[in-house]
């Protein structure tokens, strides 16, 4: 590829502040180079060969409060895929499909609105209640990815409603509220995968933080040469995911890309890289991605369990209960705040920060 400013292209692409839809509504029919992926990126896009052999656990909650010993079997399904996928579906979570579906008309409303009135939210400012850009690294990261993203910080400090924008303000607080509830209960359930007590990990506070970030994936003109999301893992303790059914969405497993389909009211949950971190290495973050699409829109929400936009001084290491001597801990302690940093420095794309904290 011919050298290129790539300083001055993201500069000018960000200064429109009308994002990866901005170029669409301009009539682009190439996509700029700043959308090139990282050549690292090439050599994996076939090697989905292994689709066929795995497919990634879908657990259904259904049942959970009714005995003692449902409730251990799906505590051992939850165990075994965050030991080894680091992501699984769940299914009967409680929140109603028709609260699901409206939160993806919701997030569509907001991207499709008039860009005159979305610029408003625009900020590259983490600390603001509301976030409307086009990729959180643009600046870090080695290739832009082809999507666009509004992010509220739900918790601990919720956002007066008159500050969430107006096209869905209503469906961001309702999902927020069931989305948490959901957060909670699977804090219990990967606490009692831990062997410890059902209440550990709200107890530490992984609960406490939850930011919601709606991206918006353009139907992209040469989507070969790009992606929706670069190869990552998520700094959170938990993720968890509405997605549509245009798909894209690539667990990295057994070394093969393997699709997580669209399951009809189903939500995608995944190990973050904290929960790695204080579980020792036991529970998996997993790598992912997102192919870009000749279809589209596609939307997806992605509910980030953690605590980074707020002042806290406590420190995460690995849990004392899960260590021995046959054991030890393989990681130093940190603020949320420090991995944050880090995380964003790197952007995605890269290495995960895990690499940074270990002893």
């Amino acid at each position: 590829m011919a050298e290129y400013d790539r300083a001055g292209e993201l500069k000018a692409f960000d200064e429109t502040k009308a994002g990866v839809k901005g170029l669409l509504d301009a009539g682009v029919t190439q996509i700029p180079h700043i959308f090139y992926r990282a050549p690292e990126e090439n050599h994996l896009r076939a090697s989905s060969a292994g689709q066929t052999k795995f497919s990634i656990p879908v657990i259904d909650l259904g049942g959970l409060f009714d005995d003692s010993i449902r409730r251990n079997e799906i505590v051992k399904k939850v165990r075994e895929a965050s030991e080894t996928w680091g992501f699984f579906q769940i299914v009967n979570h409680g929140i109603p499909v028709g609260v699901l579906e409206e939160m993806k008309d919701g997030v569509k409303r907001f991207h499709e609105q008039d860009t005159e009135v979305k610029k408003q939210f625009f900020t590259r400012d983490a600390s603001k209640p509301v976030i409307y850009n086009s990729n959180f690294d643009l600046y870090s990261a080695p290739s832009t990815n082809w999507r666009d993203t509004v992010t509220f910080q739900m918790a601990p400090n919720p956002p007066k409603p008159e500050d969430l924008p107006e096209v869905s303000r209503d469906i961001v607080i309702e999902y927020s509220k069931q989305v948490m509830k959901v957060g909670d209960l699977l804090f219990e359930l990967l606490s009692e995968a831990l062997g410890l007590n059902r209440n550990h990990l709200k107890d530490i506070d992984c609960a406490e933080g939850v930011g919601v970030l709606c991206h918006y994936y353009p139907a992209c003109p040469q989507p070969e040469l790009t992606l929706g999301t670069s190869k990552h893992t998520d700094l959170s303790f938990v993720t968890v995911l509405l997605q549509d059914h245009i798909g894209g969405l690539q667990v990295l497993y057994d070394n093969h890309w393997i699709d997580i389909p669209y399951e009809p009211g189903a939500l995608v949950v995944n190990i973050g890289d904290l929960l790695q971190l204080i579980s020792n290495d036991k529970f998996k973050s997993g790598e992912h991605r997102v192919l870009a699409n000749g279809a589209g829109p596609r939307i997806s929400v992605a509910t980030f369990f953690f605590t980074a936009m707020i002042q806290t001084s406590r420190l995460y290491g690995p849990i004392k209960e899960l260590l021995s001597e046959a054991n030890p801990p393989k990681y130093r302690e940190t603020t949320v705040r420090e991995y944050y940093a880090v995380f964003q420095g790197k952007g995605l794309g890269g290495t995960s920060a895990l690499a940074n904290f270990k002893i």
